[in-house]
């Protein structure tokens, strides 16, 4: 809690590859009051990995979908109408966010805090489209061209062998050098642009205001149709740092060039060093190798949602 406010973070869920690495930053977090994982996934094996976690730590709320139905994206619009609570603050953050500078919750719920003229706020996001052209713009990565501000750009949403090589500039050049701090760059307000909501903050009582309804696509309608409908911006405060791993069109080539698991030895051999984080990270890993030694208890048993329709 800050201010009075009830920091919720919370996460479609879900793919525990991802998860693992998100999960321990997200639970060690002080700021954080509480953090729902959205169940929008029919696996069983990620499910129970996820009633693990809820065991073992009481700040993890298992959100089931609101209408009994599991669809993929289409199914994590009702979702939102959870997230109406008065005095809290809510910090979606995709499943595939593998490493959040430290003090960066902090930092954020500050920052939305301290600017509620803006609909909805975000981090700098590495591997976001509108993110790599706010770090082409201040001059801070040096692309072979010009790419225009839009979150399907062909090649900064679109092309594995980009986002591959943009992981690995960051990885090598700033994270492992403690150097992502000359990354940060200031406040970047934007309007009537889509942009990929991989981690994004806003308040309860301004979603409350149309009960959480979100109609169509999630994205669309949160970053450009419903702030332009209000006459608001969003903003990005690019003085704080996320790592979102890959979009659909990326992930083959990312596997292929092992980015997760570069992500992964760095972040243990960080946690390692820090008793609190250590002892997270075991659990968090532990309920990894359960679910995989279990998996065929776990798949004999009935599903928890219906078949989506066809």
């Amino acid at each position: 809690m800050i201010d009075n406010y009830k920091v919720v973070c919370n996460t479609a869920a879900g793919r525990r590859r991802y998860m693992q690495y998100l999960v321990p930053q997200v639970v060690a977090s002080d700021v954080v009051d509480r953090y729902d994982i959205w169940i929008n996934t029919t696996d069983k094996q990620d499910i129970e990995f996820f009633r693990l976690l809820a065991e073992a730590f009481p700040k993890i709320n298992l959100v089931y979908q609101p209408d009994g139905v599991v669809n993929g994206i289409s199914s994590i619009n009702a979702f939102y109408r959870e997230c109406v609570e008065e005095d809290t603050i809510y910090f979606k953050l995709d499943d595939d966010i593998i490493w959040i500078e430290p003090g960066m919750f902090e930092k954020m719920v500050r920052f939305r805090i301290d600017h509620p003229e803006y609909f909805l706020v975000s981090p700098l996001v590495i591997n976001n489209a509108l993110s790599t052209y706010i770090l082409s713009l201040e001059k801070k990565i040096e692309l072979i061209r010009y790419c225009p501000a839009r979150s399907s750009d062909p090649l900064l949403w679109g092309n594995g062998e980009f986002a591959a090589q943009l992981h690995e500039w960051f990885l090598n050049d700033y994270l492992k050098t403690g150097k992502y701090d000359r990354l940060y760059c200031g406040v970047k307000p934007v309007a009537m642009n889509r942009f990929s909501i991989n981690a994004v903050l806003w308040f309860g009582r301004e979603m409350k205001k149309f009960g959480g309804i979100v109609p169509g696509d999630d994205e669309e309608w949160l970053s450009c149709i419903k702030p332009a409908e209000l006459g608001m911006a969003n903003c990005f405060n690019c003085d704080a740092i996320v790592s979102h791993f890959a979009f659909y069109s990326q992930r083959e080539t990312l596997d292929k060039r092992t980015i997760l698991e570069q992500y992964g030895v760095y972040l243990r051999q960080q946690w390692k060093n820090d008793p609190a984080m250590a002892a997270i990270m075991q659990t968090v890993f532990a309920a990894m190798q359960r679910v995989e030694e279990q998996k065929e208890i776990i798949l004999s048993q009935a599903s928890i949602y219906p078949p989506p329709p066809s």
